[in-house]
């Protein structure tokens, strides 16, 4: 036999969707600063496309504030501009080798703006963890079909994958319901 079905893998594979799902909503602006706001952007160095993590350092001195230390002096005006065409909305400073970048206030029309956003990345979760049911459910149904499994056992093996899809859900709502209060939160 081939296939070989396996509850554990799918669990880890709907897991790995939700972690997705938390690390996407951790770069949403909240209004406030955090060092996870700058992973996903790139910046053009070296010939090719680096995150802004493997080229500087990102602390928070104040709440509404990041400092960016630049480790080659030559990319600070190159990590500047990538923060600046983020599309975060964020207006870079720099001083030498530091990039100061200020987090605006959040005005209510951006904040429902931002909990859209959020709610597309759960929705987008949401289908990778249905994907992933549809994948154990096919396989389930094929053995059954060649008889590496019998019904019961199918049957039980369908509950345990339905199972496991409802509490993904559960806790893609869960992480949703935490970032858009954080998001809302004034």
């Amino acid at each position: 036999m081939a296939e070989e079905f396996s509850l554990k893998h799918i669990t880890e594979r709907m897991e790995k969707s939700v972690q997705s799902l938390r690390d996407e909503l951790a770069g949403l602006r909240t209004g406030r600063a955090s060092p996870s706001l700058l992973e996903h952007v790139s910046v053009d160095a070296y010939g090719s496309k680096m995150p802004v993590g493997q080229l500087a350092t990102v602390s928070v001195p104040e709440p509404r504030l990041l400092s960016v230390q630049v480790w080659d002096q030559h990319l600070t005006k190159a990590v500047e501009k990538a923060i600046r065409d983020s599309g975060l909305g964020l207006n870079p400073s720099a001083e030498g080798t530091v990039i100061r970048v200020p987090i605006p206030e959040l005005n209510e029309e951006r904040r429902r703006d931002l909990t859209k956003v959020a709610h597309n990345y759960a929705e987008q979760a949401r289908v990778a963890v249905r994907h992933i049911r549809r994948d154990g459910m096919e396989l389930l149904k094929k053995l059954e079909k060649d008889h590496g499994m019998g019904q019961d056992e199918a049957r039980q093996h369908h509950e345990q994958v339905q199972k496991a899809t409802d509490e993904s859900v559960a806790e893609i709502d869960a992480v949703l319901a935490t970032k858009e209060e954080e998001i809302m939160q004034v």
